[in-house]
């Protein structure tokens, strides 16, 4: 297992961890990479690469903050199983919850 910074070990996380965990719980379990990618994509005009949500994804399940379930594969022929990402934390979504409920800056509104 990989050591995490003493950063990750706070529990602290980045821009884009904090997107991709909002896409996640956003999509309530259903969620898969190109979902979420599509999602962060469509609210926030950022256009990221599938690569980039897959290391934050892994990254996210390293620090416990997500689990995956294999899906059912697709029907087309040769069709592939989707890994469905959900929040594995209740701390995670009361995390998020606190940020969003954060109070303003002073002169902003």
């Amino acid at each position: 297992m990989c050591q995490m910074s003493s950063f990750s070990e706070k529990g602290l996380l980045g821009e884009l961890e904090q997107l991709v965990l909002l896409a996640v719980m956003n999509q309530s379990g259903e969620g898969y990479a190109v979902s979420i990618r599509d999602e962060i994509e469509e609210r926030t005009q950022i256009a990221l690469g599938r690569g980039s949500i897959y290391v934050t994804l892994d990254r996210l399940d390293r620090k416990g903050y997500v689990s995956s379930v294999m899906g059912e594969p697709t029907s087309e022929r040769g069709g592939k199983a989707k890994r469905c990402f959900k929040l594995t934390l209740a701390a995670a979504e009361s995390a998020v919850a606190r940020m969003r409920q954060a109070k303003p800056v002073r002169g902003v509104r």
